[in-house]
């Protein structure tokens, strides 16, 4: 199925034509910027050193950041797409690219309702037939469509979303460039060993496809609408399959609060923190669970519904069982075109990695960050382990205001005992994680905007507790603190019947062990005696490093030798009436000397 809709997707971009202005310019403005990147940040800094540099860096890349907004607002399409993905990525990218990108929604332009009414009778047919009125002011716009509130015959309140005309064209050729770009950026050693560049595009370019058809949308809001049936907190609009099609999705106007207008929620009488938990539960659920999830959760896709205080008893509660501190609600969900799927080996990575953060144990940490492959082949894992414990010491506990209120000096000291981790960055970024990544960082900023003292820990330790068919809630319990100790939830989980299977099993598996115990270590001790017993050594990592930057010493030495020697022989040719070749030399000596900077730069 997969491989049929893969066919038919290559036969209708065979029938695209490329924009090749659009194409170029593109091009142009990625080598542009891939220029003064690799001047100020290789060659720049290797010459003047990294104090000159930095000096002028916060305003460098802002004006970076805002050229690329005006492109991107001015040509639209996946540009914007790009922009709002970055804009997301408040964990790996400098503040001052993502408060200059931040407001790049707001400046996506309308499209003039002609065309639009044109899509909409193309599609259903009949402007006037189809619906009772129709609003022509949008009431969204987007990077691939824009919204319309509309009234359908029967009378119900819908929002209309029609796709942009011609946005599939314009999409081919983006993406035909950013693949140029793609392996521009894959020649650089530094940034091919932390990202697959074109398998991340690749990615994005898929879910991209099938974001266009809408199709895929509908369906995505009946899933979501069967796996939230039951649940009395969280509400998903109803779908008009009648009105919908792969260019126009047709679902009930839920207009409420949004997500980020504090205001209005503490008017109604909300409070901040339900919202806040409510929110970070339901995606624990939807990841860890359904390992499906709705992977666009910026601000203008999330509302509020006040309810009543009588309201049903389900909508009182948050899904921990634990009552609301202000009046009942629902947390609704629209725009379904993105979403994402966790296969059984990353969920099972995931789940290994939740319950590592909330039992603090660094060793199943990195074990977890190598089961998903975030880790680059050859880290040191014993470091990580190390910086992982310290990371723990430092701020476990802590909300997210005390993180961001930390002594610079912590910091500071932290970056110095651990700097070999930090200059190597033994990461890369997965393909399966691009979007789901994307979704926690956007959720970490929500979360922390609707609750200042938003603690990850406290949130995610009874979630994962509730993870029994990991068959790992012994390690879960090791972290609990005293309070969660004293949760009914908590002992509710524990005392069911499967737990107290795996609890059987785990007591007959630890005796077993036990028994086995004397005789490994009668065997050990026997070798010994016998002297059968051998010793291996190999170079640490970090010693290994440290051979590293003295090979990088010996040949910034030796090039520094050869520029020398060519460029006085040049001096020398060229003041005794041998000016062409002195002049041949003089271009010999500085592009010895611009390799040689460039490659111990990109080491």
């Amino acid at each position: 199925q997969k491989q049929f809709a893969d066919k038919n997707l290559a036969d209708e971009l065979a029938g695209y034509k490329i924009d090749w202005r659009r194409y170029r310019r593109t091009l142009r403005f990625a080598a542009w910027l891939f220029a003064r990147v690799l001047f100020w940040e290789l060659i720049l800094r290797r010459l003047r050193g990294e104090r000159v540099v930095k000096r002028s860096r916060s305003r460098r890349m802002r004006g970076w950041a805002r050229e690329f907004r005006l492109m991107a607002a001015g040509t639209g399409g996946v540009m914007i797409k790009l922009g709002q993905f970055i804009s997301s990525r408040v964990d790996i990218l400098p503040p001052e690219i993502i408060e200059e990108l931040a407001g790049l929604q707001d400046e996506v332009p309308t499209v003039p309702f002609d065309l639009i009414r044109q899509t909409l009778h193309d599609e259903l047919g009949p402007l006037d037939q189809r619906f009772a009125t129709f609003n022509e002011t949008p009431v969204a716009a987007a990077s691939l469509g824009q919204a319309h509130r509309a009234r359908l015959p029967g009378g119900e309140q819908v929002i209309v979303k029609v796709q942009r005309p011609g946005i599939r064209a314009l999409v081919n050729t983006d993406l035909k460039a950013l693949g140029v770009v793609a392996g521009w950026a894959m020649r650089l050693p530094f940034i091919a060993r932390r990202a697959n560049i074109p398998a991340l595009l690749a990615e994005f370019s898929a879910v991209l496809w099938e974001e266009l058809d809408y199709s895929h949308e509908a369906d995505h809001a009946e899933t979501f609408a069967q796996m939230f049936a039951d649940n009395m907190g969280v509400y998903i609009p109803r779908l008009y399959r009648s009105h919908c099609t792969p260019c126009i999705v047709t679902l009930e106007d839920v207009t409420a609060i949004k997500i980020t207008d504090y205001e209005r929620l503490e008017a109604a009488g909300i409070d901040r923190r339900d919202v806040s938990r409510r929110l970070i539960y339901t995606y624990l659920w939807m990841v860890f669970d359904q390992r499906f999830y709705h992977a666009d959760p910026h601000p203008g896709n999330l509302f509020v519904y006040p309810l009543p205080p009588d309201a049903s008893p389900g909508s009182g509660q948050n899904p921990d069982g634990q009552l609301l501190l202000g009046q009942p609600f629902y947390l609704i969900f629209v725009d379904f075109g993105m979403v994402g799927r966790l296969t059984p080996p990353i969920e099972a990575g995931m789940r290994e990695a939740l319950i590592a953060l909330t039992t603090r144990d660094a060793h199943r940490l990195i074990a977890a960050y190598q089961r998903l492959g975030i880790l680059l082949p050859g880290a040191d894992t014993v470091r990580l382990e190390q910086a992982s414990r310290a990371a723990f010491d430092r701020v476990w506990g802590m909300d997210l205001s005390q993180i961001g209120h930390m002594q610079f000096s912590e910091a500071v000291e932290f970056g110095r005992e651990f700097s070999d981790l930090i200059f190597s960055m033994p990461f890369q970024v997965p393909q399966d994680f691009l979007y789901l990544t994307r979704c926690v960082g956007i959720l970490v900023g929500l979360c922390t905007g609707l609750d200042p003292a938003f603690n990850p820990w406290r949130e995610v330790a009874p979630f994962a507790a509730t993870l029994l068919d990991d068959k790992r809630i012994g390690s879960v319990l090791a972290g609990l603190s005293p309070r969660e100790w004293l949760n009914p939830q908590t002992w509710r989980g524990l005392l069911s019947s499967d737990n107290a299977e795996w609890a059987l099993e785990t007591a007959l598996d630890l005796a077993r062990r036990s028994a086995q115990i004397p005789i490994m270590a009668d065997s050990v001790l026997r070798r010994a005696d016998r002297g059968e017993l051998s010793v291996r050594a190999t170079l640490s990592p970090e010693m290994e490093r440290q051979v590293g930057r003295l090979e990088h010493a010996a040949y910034r030495l030796t090039g520094a030798i050869t520029f020398a020697g060519v460029a006085i022989s040049s001096a020398i040719l060229y003041t005794n009436d041998y000016q062409t070749v002195g002049t041949v030399g003089f271009v010999v000596s500085g592009l010895l000397f611009l390799r040689t900077v460039l490659m111990v730069s990109i080491r």
